[in-house]
């Protein structure tokens, strides 16, 4: 069987490898390319686009690659499964939109049924420390969910920004932060940007790096 080849796509190079692990061990896919804040430039089967940290642009983004990926299907990847999410990703040219409450197995089982062109959708909640891959602030101890909070954040998204693009409630959001504050150690909004700053929550430069994984 021919692998089905995969682009991994997101703006932190901790999460594009990390998905790329997480994908590693199954011989029926191959990641070709990771790439950071911009389009892959080979011509995979599937891009994979991990959500974290994209939510408040998500229909943007997923047009944007969309163009510049037209005969290959187009995957959205996170723990965020709101109805109105899904319908943004599908209405702009999603493929599927797959919920990081699966495994690694089903994750690659969900990939190939795309493949094959089944429209998926799998939705439902994240238990907290049960997301797969890296994110910014993992060793810290943050959840994916309380990292992407505080990554918008870091970007100067408000609380109802957050609450907003992301589809949360607005006490969602203010657990979350509570909860990341804790964690981080810090008290005030300033005090939490200056960190998220200094421990990679800022969006780098866009780069590719094609992989044999």
């Amino acid at each position: 069987m021919t692998p089905v080849t995969i682009a991994v796509v997101n703006d932190y190079p901790l999460v594009v490898s990390g998905l790329a692990r997480l994908l590693a061990g199954d011989e029926r896919v191959r990641v070709v390319e990771l790439v950071l804040g911009t389009g892959p430039e080979s011509d995979p089967d599937i891009v994979l686009f991990d959500a974290f940290g994209c939510l408040d642009r998500l229909g943007g983004d997923i047009a944007e690659l969309r163009r510049g990926t037209p005969g290959g299907r187009f995957v959205v990847y996170s723990w965020n499964a709101d109805e109105r999410l899904v319908r943004t990703a599908l209405d702009t040219g999603a493929d599927g939109y797959l919920s990081k409450r699966v495994d690694g197995r089903e994750l690659v089982d969900a990939l190939l049924r795309i493949h094959a062109g089944e429209t998926v959708v799998i939705g439902g909640e994240v238990a907290e420390g049960r997301e797969p891959g890296d994110w910014p602030g993992h060793d810290a101890g943050l959840t994916a969910r309380e990292a992407e909070v505080l990554a918008l954040i870091t970007q100067g998204l408000t609380n109802e920004g957050i609450a907003a693009q992301c589809h949360l409630s607005i006490n969602s959001v203010k657990t979350y932060i509570r909860s990341a504050y804790r964690k981080i150690g810090v008290e005030r909004r300033a005090e939490a940007i200056l960190w998220g700053v200094e421990h990679g929550f800022l969006q780098p430069r866009p780069w590719r790096v094609p992989t044999g994984l």
